[in-house]
Formats: C-alpha cells, structure tokens, sequence
C-alpha cells in the first residue's frame, strides 16, 4: 500500500467494499423486522482493517444510510446508522494495524454481537416496534448465538487465506 492511505486506490477500494457490504446485506440475506441473518459484516470488518477505526464508522454508517434509501426495507431509524457506526469502530480497534489473531477476531465480533446487535439495535427494534424488549431479545438472542460463530470463521477464514489477503490488500 502506499503512504498516503487516501489515495485514489484507496478510495476506489474502500467504495468498492461499501457497495460490496451494501450487495451484501440487501440481496444475499434473510431479513425480518427483528432479525437479519447476512454477512455484510466482512467488508466493512475488512475496511476497518485496512483503514482504521473512523474510515470503518463511517463507511458503515454511510452504507447503512444509502442502503436505506435505495432499497428502503422499512423506517428510517437514526439508531441504526449510530450502531453502524460504531461496529465499523469496534472493527477498526481491534484488528487495524494489530495482529490478526483468531483472539482478536473473537473478541471484535463478540464486542459487535453484544454490545451493537444485541444491546443497541435491540434498544432500537424495542422503540421502533413498540415491544417490550423481552418479546424481542430472546429471538435475536438465539440468531446471535448461531451467527457468533459462524461470523468468527468467515472472518478468520478471510484474514487466513493467503489468496484473499492479497487480492484485498491485508498486511
């Protein structure tokens, strides 16, 4: 990669990887009103570790913001933009410039399935639908549960293979 880490390439790929996530989470994944089983958390998992931190937040709020005004899907919560924003974050602290341990790839998506799928969006589900949270959590409960560890080996099966780390540009 080269210094400047805001380079035309870099823009390119970082966008190609906020449509990528966008692809993801509309068309390849199971949505209800209180679940959504995808995997457009790889893309934005990848940004933050190429990127950093804030460039993860806000591609992951950005992409959450365009994907609801392309293809709607619901209301417009701002919640869910925040909980973007913040696992993109959670993403970016943990894995960018640091080793890319199975430790740290458990940590940053357990970090993301509890405090942002769990704790925030289900704070968001219960304001938007008017349900006590306790008719909420206990369905997205069981859907984190299974996705935790399935979302742990996608992750670390990308940051293992040596084909995908060069073609996405994983140090």
């Amino acid at each position: 990669m080269s210094k400047n880490k805001y380079d035309a390439r870099s823009i390119s790929k970082i966008g190609l990887l906020m449509a990528l996530e966008i692809v993801l989470t509309q068309f390849i994944s199971i949505e209800t009103p209180i679940v959504r089983i995808g995997f457009g958390f790889l893309p934005i998992a990848i940004i933050g570790m190429l990127y950093g931190p804030w460039i993860a937040g806000m591609a992951s709020a950005i992409t959450d913001l365009v994907g609801t005004i392309l293809f709607g899907g619901g209301v417009f919560f701002p919640g869910f933009v925040l909980s973007a924003f913040v696992g993109g974050m959670i993403y970016g602290l943990l894995l960018y410039k640091k080793p890319k341990s199975l430790k740290r790839i458990i940590i940053a998506i357990l970090l993301v399935t509890v405090f942002v799928n769990l704790g925030m969006n289900t704070i968001w589900l219960t304001i938007m639908l008017d349900k006590a949270i306790f008719v909420i959590l206990p369905t997205r409960l069981v859907q984190n549960l299974v996705l935790a560890p399935v979302n742990i080996m996608l992750l670390y099966f990308v940051v293992k293979n040596k084909t995908l780390r060069k073609a996405i540009g994983i140090e």
